[in-house]
């Protein structure tokens, strides 16, 4: 269970360096942020000189502060010619600033202006966890960690290849220079890396040294004689498989098609394999879903996956759109009803114990929620002012497009055999044609992934779904999305959906009248004004199939590591929020990089859960 984040206070010493009250110590050395940033952490770990001809350089900093090493470090890489191809940077912050003091702050570096100006316009909501912040049209990829450092070797995974000690002082902040700090940050280090930082700390060196750095004092910046740096030159660095970038992905829903769109960004060939004659025709082919946070008292995996998944979707949709790749989505407001007594009183606890900004989460009265709806509601509930809906088709073709001429889409085309020959997978039809071959091959085709991995058998199920369609003119619609028990959004396309059903063990494809009696039954406990006078015999609506585990948590990562099978599988009725972020998350454990989410998530997700 975090703890509600703590946001810095905007402060200045009396010589105008930026200062923090909580810690009663200075952001950076008086005689200038930018200088000692080159001249403690770039030259301490003899950047740029080691990242030149890497595919990719990963650096980790305790205290991000307001991103003055980042941005030195950015500014950096992109004027050297030889730099890597991709910059990692993870950096872990308690106390972040809001946007507000962001910009106050980077106004006074105006060598940074136009590297703070893309910060800024990225800059996400302060609520706990991993937040990942693509930059320099995502060669450089920022990873903030917003907790207390002592959770950040259980929350982070990643294998960095220089370390920037950058806290407050010791004798201020003792707890991100303690043996146990440097001990977990020395599991995150890649054989080979670096250290760095001003201070000279005795009780930090011999931590260094404890966990197999060689440590050695050098010339300190300004005022300070000396500096620390370090480097774990016992553990030769191992050079890196050369593999070949080609991949296949089974099924063009939302999970396939950013997956593909992952990869093609890292470089790969993919090959994109769809039965039907578009993407997003089956699980993902409703007109329009729903996407919001969950939030809870003890704020568990569900949550966090949630949260995390939302913030980084809303970042993904916008990335595409000004990539020329808009897909169709607004932020029309979600409402949260409270089902009953138990579960209001729940929603209030949760917002008052976690301490959200209210523009992420917040508790609204009937009242208030009837006002915010347009109609009236039945109950008192959570506001997720940020959340909204989305075309899921629309998402799938925007991250198709942005892949570019790295992708190959077949469409109706099913693949009936998938075998393992000679280091290849081998994708053929029924008629025993080649379809596709490649040496990596990722599952997106739900349910029907259990034929090509027997390691899923007995793990997903198939849950049938239906939707109603009401006119217009048949409901007073509300302006945000309702959530009781069911979904009531607003009108799009001069209809309202309702829905949507759910039915275990239901194989029937063909919309039913019975369902769709269910669904205004969910529209009267939703909206107890709402009365549409309608036959459900004469109305229209879309019958699909959702994927979920007995967990109700998506399967992501490898199915047979050794034979480069994976899966993106069983995202339920939250593909939306979840299948953006999964991409990146299955991008990054194929390339081994840094992971996009909380490392418990992640192992919440593996297949290897399960027995």
């Amino acid at each position: 269970m975090p703890e509600p984040l703590g946001p810095a206070r905007l402060a200045f010493a009396t010589d105008g360096t930026p200062y923090s009250e909580q810690y009663g110590d200075v952001y950076h050395s008086a005689a200038g942020g930018p200088a000692q940033a080159r001249h403690v952490f770039l030259a301490g770990n003899r950047l740029p000189e080691r990242w030149r001809g890497e595919d990719r350089f990963t650096i980790l900093e305790t205290g991000f502060g307001f991103g003055l090493n980042f941005l030195a470090t950015w500014a950096a890489w992109r004027a050297d010619p030889d730099r890597c191809a991709r910059l990692h940077f993870v950096s872990i912050e308690k106390h972040p600033f809001a946007l507000a003091d962001l910009r106050v702050l980077h106004a006074r570096y105006p060598e940074f202006a136009a590297l703070a100006a893309e910060l800024q316009a990225r800059w996400p909501m302060l609520v706990p966890g991993v937040v990942r912040i693509e930059l320099d049209g995502g060669r450089v990829v920022l990873t903030l960690f917003f907790g207390d450092i002592a959770d950040a070797g259980k929350m982070l995974r990643l294998a960095a290849d220089a370390l920037y000690l950058d806290g407050f002082s010791p004798g201020k902040n003792p707890e991100m220079w303690s043996a146990e700090t440097i001990e977990s940050l020395a599991r995150l280090c890649a054989p080979g890396a670096s250290a760095a930082t001003w201070s000279t700390a005795a009780t930090l060196r011999d931590a260094l040294a404890a966990n197999g750095f060689e440590v050695e004092k050098r010339e300190g910046f300004a005022a300070k004689r000396e500096m620390t740096v370090a480097r774990l030159a016992a553990r030769a660095r191992v050079a890196p498989v050369a593999r070949e970038k080609r991949a296949i992905v089974i099924g063009a829903g939302i999970a396939g098609a950013a997956a593909a769109e992952r990869l093609c960004a890292r470089g790969w060939e993919v090959t994109l394999i769809e039965r039907r004659a578009r993407p997003a025709e089956e699980g993902s082919g409703n007109p329009a879903g729903v996407f919001h946070p969950v939030v809870t008292p003890d704020d568990n995996v569900l949550a966090r996956l949630t949260r995390v998944g939302s913030l980084y979707a809303e970042a993904d949709w916008t990335r595409l759109a000004e990539a020329g790749h808009a897909p169709r989505w607004e932020r029309c407001g979600v409402l949260q009803l409270a089902r009953d007594a138990k579960e209001e009183a729940s929603q209030r606890r949760a917002i008052e114990s976690l301490g959200y900004p209210p523009e992420f989460a917040q508790f609204v009265i009937r009242d208030k929620a009837s006002v915010l709806a347009g109609v009236e509601v039945g109950t008192a509930g959570l506001w997720f002012e940020r959340s909204g809906w989305a075309a899921p088709s629309s998402v799938a073709n925007a991250q198709l497009a942005a892949c570019g001429a790295r992708l190959k889409t077949i469409y109706e085309r099913e693949v009936a055999t998938l075998a393992r020959e000679n280091g290849m997978w081998r994708a053929r039809d029924a008629q025993g044609e080649e379809i596709a071959r490649a040496p990596l091959v990722l599952l997106a085709n739900a349910n029907d992934a259990a034929r090509f991995a027997p390691s899923l058998a007995g793990k997903l199920r198939r849950v049938r779904g239906q939707i109603t369609y009401l006119p217009q003119h048949a409901i007073r619609a509300p302006r945000t999305i309702v959530l009781r028990g069911g979904i009531v959004l607003p009108a799009i396309d001069d209809r309202v959906t309702i829905g949507a059903t759910f039915d275990h063990d239901d194989d029937d494809p063909n919309v039913r009248a019975s369902s769709h009696a269910a669904n205004l039954e969910r529209l009267a406990h939703i909206l107890p004004g709402a009365k549409p006078v309608v036959d459900p015999s004469a109305l229209e609506g879309r019958v699909g199939f959702r994927c979920v585990t007995r967990d109700h948590l998506p399967i992501v990562g490898a199915l047979d590591q050794e034979n480069n099978l994976y899966g993106a599988l069983a995202h339920g009725s939250r593909g939306l929020v979840w299948a953006s972020l999964l991409g990146e998350l299955l991008a990054s454990l194929i390339e081994d990089e840094p992971l996009p989410l909380e490392a418990r998530l992640a192992e919440a997700l593996s297949p290897a859960r399960f027995p």
